[in-house]
C-alpha cells in the first residue's frame, strides 16, 4: 500500500510511453547509462513508496514486455491516444476510466534524473495542500520577456542582479497529478480538465528539470548519470593559481 494511504485513497503512478517520437526515435527505449530511459521513471516511482500501483500506459504491446521485466502493470491504450497530436486531457481521462483510482500521478519518463525522494515530496505536498491538480515547475532567476515586454524586471531602474529577481516558473512536467473525481467531473462538463479544481505547483530540482526531448538532451543526461553513479559527491576543483592566495 502507498505510504500516504491514511485515508485509504488509491494512488496510481501512470508512466506514459508512446512508441513514436517526432524528435527522438523510440525515445523511451533509448539507453541512458546502459538502461532504457523508461527504467528510471519506473525505479524512481518504486523508490518513492508513494503508489499502490505503477502502470506503463502505451499503445505498443512491446512495452508489456518492459512492464513484465520491471514487474509493474501495463495498460494498452488505443492507438487513437498515442499520436503526437493526442491531448493529455484525453490520455488521462482514458486511463482513469479504465484504471479506477482516487489519485493519478503522471510520472514522466522524460525526466530520468528525478529521484524517488522528490516524487515522495511532490505527492506529500499534493495531499497536504488538498490539491486537485499539481504540475511540477522549475525556478529560474533570469531576466525574462514576453512579447517584447519584461516579465520579472523593469526597464525604468538599475539593471537587477539575477539573484534578486522573482523567479519565473516554466513547466517541467516531470510529475503531473490529479484527484480523479475532480478531473472526471470537469472533463465531463467542459471536455477538458488539465487544470481542474484547486491548482498547485511544485518546484523541482535542477537535475529533475533536465527533460529528454532530443538527442542532445539524452547526451547531457547520460553524462550526468555517469557522474552520479560513480557513488561519490562531486568535488569542485580550482585552477592551481589559487595556491597563491593560500600562501598569502
Amino acid at each position: 500500500m502507498a505510504i500516504f494511504n491514511n485515508k485509504k485513497e488509491k494512488i496510481i503512478a501512470m508512466i506514459p510511453a508512446r512508441m513514436g517520437s517526432a524528435r527522438l526515435t523510440m525515445k523511451n527505449l533509448a539507453l541512458l547509462n546502459g538502461k532504457p530511459l523508461i527504467y528510471y521513471a519506473i525505479q524512481a516511482a518504486k523508490d518513492s513508496s508513494a503508489f499502490d500501483r505503477i502502470v506503463i500506459n502505451s499503445e505498443g504491446a512491446l512495452f508489456a514486455k518492459i512492464a513484465e521485466r520491471y514487474k509493474v502493470g501495463f495498460y494498452q491504450r488505443s492507438a487513437e491516444w498515442a499520436t503526437s497530436t493526442a491531448k493529455s486531457d484525453f490520455i488521462v481521462y482514458d486511463f482513469v476510466k479504465n484504471n479506477p483510482c482516487d489519485i493519478i500521478v503522471w510520472v514522466n519518463p522524460t525526466s530520468p534524473l528525478q529521484t524517488g525522494d522528490e516524487i515522495k515530496q511532490v505527492v506529500s505536498y499534493f495531499l497536504e495542500k488538498r490539491l486537485d491538480t499539481l504540475i511540477t515547475v522549475k525556478n529560474e532567476q533570469v531576466h525574462c520577456i514576453f512579447r517584447d515586454k519584461p516579465i520579472n524586471f523593469t526597464l525604468d531602474e538599475v539593471f537587477a542582479q539575477t539573484q534578486d529577481l522573482i523567479p519565473v516558473q516554466p513547466f517541467v512536467y516531470s510529475i503531473m497529478m490529479w484527484r480523479t473525481k475532480a478531473f472526471v467531473k470537469t472533463f465531463n462538463k467542459k471536455g477538458h480538465a488539465f487544470f481542474c479544481g484547486k491548482l498547485g505547483f511544485y518546484p523541482v530540482s535542477k537535475l529533475s528539470s533536465i527533460i529528454i526531448k532530443r538527442k542532445e538532451d539524452l547526451m547531457l543526461a547520460d553524462f550526468v548519470m555517469r557522474v552520479l553513479t560513480k557513488g561519490k559527491d562531486y568535488e569542485v576543483r580550482y585552477d592551481r593559481i589559487i595556491e597563491h592566495l593560500k600562501r598569502g
